[in-house]
């Protein structure tokens, strides 16, 4: 493990997770209640637009329920659970943070979603799979964290079958940096962003076609004013995972994104 992924792995260390998610949700419903997804989008969706982009993403990545799902970078397993809900597919999750792996299964046997929703702690750029064994890899709000772009995406085409898909939906740089602490990096030491044409010249080398090229940081912007006036978030949500200054990180990522130092892409990608 080399330092830089030892401090992303530390920005993402939350102690005692499980626990602290068990409280909250046991004190709202009984612990033998099963949960639906959309029930748990407050503190799940960590990325913008939650749930919305999250839909988004499945209808573009034309996800289907015979189909094997990669998801990298999972978190504590929303988008997972969405997704195997809405279109009955089998989902793999992958994370570096352990405490992350642990508290998205809890999260899962609360939605009764473990027959068909898995995880496990692994690196994005050292994916524990063989080649060819998934139909789509998602990989949404992640690859700002992984310095060594070209890695990463020849992994995500190794672990591909010719013809699936590959879906990016990310943070990418216009002008300048961010201002930090933003909630994937506390400082510039493990934010690693690129322009979006920088990515799509990561990308398409690794052995990847480009199907859909969307900026959607306008979708993104709007998501943001409407959350800013809609008062305070649901509880629980995002801040129980991340801790007490996820505010100032979502708000450092709403004033960068209004600055237009950042961006949000999403792409698809065809593996050939």
């Amino acid at each position: 493990m080399t330092d830089m992924m030892e401090d992303v792995r530390q920005h993402y260390h939350a102690t005692g997770l499980t626990e602290r998610l068990r409280a909250a949700l046991t004190a709202l419903w009984p612990e033998d209640q099963l949960l639906t997804p959309q029930q748990l989008g407050a503190l799940d969706q960590f990325h913008t637009r939650g749930h919305v982009a999250t839909a988004e993403i499945g209808k573009l990545a034309e996800i289907a329920a015979n189909m094997s799902v990669l998801d990298v970078g999972s978190g504590v397993g929303g988008p997972a659970r969405v997704l195997a809900a809405a279109h009955g597919c089998r989902v793999t999750g992958i994370d570096l943070s352990e405490p992350f792996v642990n508290a998205a299964r809890y999260l899962t046997e609360r939605t009764g979603q473990t027959g068909q929703v898995s995880f496990q702690t692994a690196s994005a750029p050292e994916l524990p799979f063989d080649y060819g064994c998934f139909d789509v890899v998602l990989l949404l709000h992640v690859a700002m964290n992984i310095s060594d772009r070209a890695r990463l995406y020849r992994e995500v085409r190794r672990v591909l079958k010719p013809g699936g898909r590959f879906v990016t939906y990310d943070v990418v740089v216009n002008s300048g940096e961010p201002h930090y602490p933003v909630p994937w990096a506390r400082t510039p030491a493990t934010s690693f962003l690129l322009t979006a044409g920088e990515t799509r010249e990561a990308i398409e080398p690794a052995g990847f076609r480009a199907l859909v090229w969307q900026d959607s940081t306008e979708a993104a912007k709007g998501w943001i004013a409407e959350l800013r006036d809609s008062g305070p978030p649901p509880s629980p949500n995002l801040g129980l995972v991340m801790g007490p200054d996820f505010p100032q990180l979502a708000a450092n990522l709403g004033r960068s994104l209004m600055e237009g130092r950042l961006g949000i892409l999403t792409a698809v990608f065809e593996a050939v």
